[in-house]
C-alpha cells in the first residue's frame, strides 16, 4: 500500500485510537481530529492521543464537526486522499435524552465532511455507520440488503442518514464512498459507556451489574483488531474500483465476527478473564431488568460481502478477545493506580 495522507475524525475514540495505531505504523500520515466532548472521561481520550503523539507522522486537531470552517481548513492544509470518518456522537440510550447532540454530530457534522470532500476530491470516503440501522429485525443474519427503514433509536436514525448521505453525494459527484456497520467492538481501551467495559467497572466496586431483557439478549461482539483489519483492507479499493458499484460508487458492508454470543455467556466470559488477573475474586451480582427503549434483542452479522470483496473475515474468538481486555484494564486501571 502507498503511503497516504489520511484525515481520521474521531482520532481520540476507541476505534480511532486503535485505527491510527495501525495507519501510522505502516508509515501513513494522519491528520487526527476530535472535539474531545466529555460524553465519558476525557481522561481516556488523552490517554490515547498520548499514544498515538509519539509517531512523527501523526497531527492533531482539536475541533468540531459541526464547524464547517474548520473541517474544510483540515482539506486545504492536508489535502487527504483518504477520510475516515469515525467521529459521531454514540450511544442509543444517550440518544433518547440527548438527541441535539446527535442532529449535531452525526447529521450536521457529516454533511460538512461530504461537502468538504465534494470541493477537495478525495480517493476514497470510509465512514462508521452501525448494526443499529437494523433496529429490531427478525430475520438473521443481518445482511446490507435487507430493509433497514425502521430504526428505533435516533442514534441508528442518524447512521442510516449517513448511509443516505453519502450515496446521493456519490451519485452527484463520483465521491468513492463506504459505509462500515460495525458490530459492538469491543476491547483495550475501549469505550467505558459499553457494558462490558461498565460491567467490569461496576464488578471491580462490587456493585451490581444491570442485565437488561433478563439476559435474554444476543450480540455479535466484534473484537477491535478484526474492525481494524477490516478497514485497512478497504483502504486501497473504493467502490468505484472494484467492478461491481454499478454506475454509482458507494458502498456498505457489516463488519461482524458473524457469531452473536449469548449475553449471559458473555458476561460469564468476562467474570473468568477479570478473575484470571485477580481484578476480582468472585462472580459479581445480578439485577435482571426487562428491555430498554431503544435496544434490540440480538446482532447478528452477514459477512459474505466482506469475504467476497477483501477476502477477510473477522474470527477472533470473545474468550481471547476479553482475555487481553482484562489485561489491558488491570495495566491501565489498577497496577497505575497502585503505582501513585
Amino acid at each position: 500500500m502507498d503511503r497516504k495522507v489520511v484525515l481520521l475524525t474521531g482520532a481520540a475514540g476507541f476505534i480511532g485510537y486503535h485505527l491510527s495505531r495501525r495507519l501510522l505504523q505502516e508509515g501513513h500520515t494522519v491528520i487526527g481530529f476530535d472535539n474531545l466532548n466529555d460524553y465519558y472521561p476525557v481522561s481516556l481520550k488523552e490517554s490515547r492521543l498520548k499514544g498515538l503523539s509519539s509517531f512523527p507522522g501523526f497531527a492533531f486537531h482539536k475541533g468540531d464537526l459541526a464547524d464547517a470552517n474548520a473541517v474544510n481548513a483540515l482539506f486545504t492544509g492536508y489535502k487527504p486522499q483518504i477520510v475516515i470518518n469515525l467521529a459521531a456522537q454514540a450511544g442509543v440510550r444517550y440518544s433518547i435524552t440527548n438527541p441535539k447532540a446527535y442532529m449535531d454530530s452525526n447529521i450536521i457534522g457529516f454533511f460538512n465532511i461530504l461537502e468538504a470532500c465534494r470541493h477537495y476530491p478525495v480517493k476514497h470516503l470510509l465512514y462508521a455507520s452501525s448494526s443499529s440501522v437494523y433496529g429490531n429485525q427478525q430475520k438473521t443474519p443481518f445482511s446490507t440488503e435487507d430493509d433497514v427503514s425502521h430504526p428505533i433509536s435516533l442514534y441508528a436514525a442518524t447512521k442510516k442518514s449517513n448511509e443516505l448521505m453519502a450515496y446521493t453525494y456519490s451519485h452527484l459527484y463520483g465521491i468513492p464512498t463506504t459505509g462500515l456497520r460495525f458490530f459492538t467492538v469491543y476491547g483495550p481501551y475501549g469505550r467505558p459507556d459499553m457494558a462490558y467495559f461498565s460491567f467490569t467497572d461496576k464488578l471491580v466496586k462490587g456493585e451490581t451489574i444491570q442485565i437488561f431483557n433478563n439476559g435474554d439478549m444476543k450480540r455479535d461482539f466484534t473484537y477491535i483488531d478484526d474492525i481494524v483489519r477490516g478497514i485497512m483492507s478497504m483502504l486501497d479499493h473504493p467502490p468505484a474500483d472494484d467492478g461491481q458499484s454499478g454506475p454509482v460508487p458507494a458502498r456498505v458492508y457489516n463488519i461482524g465476527n458473524n457469531k452473536p454470543e449469548d449475553l449471559l455467556y458473555f458476561i460469564q466470559t468476562l467474570e473468568r478473564c477479570l478473575m484470571d488477573e485477580g481484578i476480582i475474586d468472585k462472580p459479581g451480582k445480578k439485577e435482571f431488568l426487562p428491555m430498554q427503549p431503544g435496544d434490540v434483542y440480538q446482532t447478528y452479522a452477514d459477512v459474505e460481502p466482506l469475504m467476497r470483496d477483501f477476502g477477510f473475515k473477522p474470527s477472533t474468538p470473545i474468550e481471547a478477545g476479553l482475555r487481553h481486555f482484562a489485561k489491558w484494564y488491570k495495566e491501565y486501571y489498577i497496577n497505575t493506580a497502585e503505582s501513585w
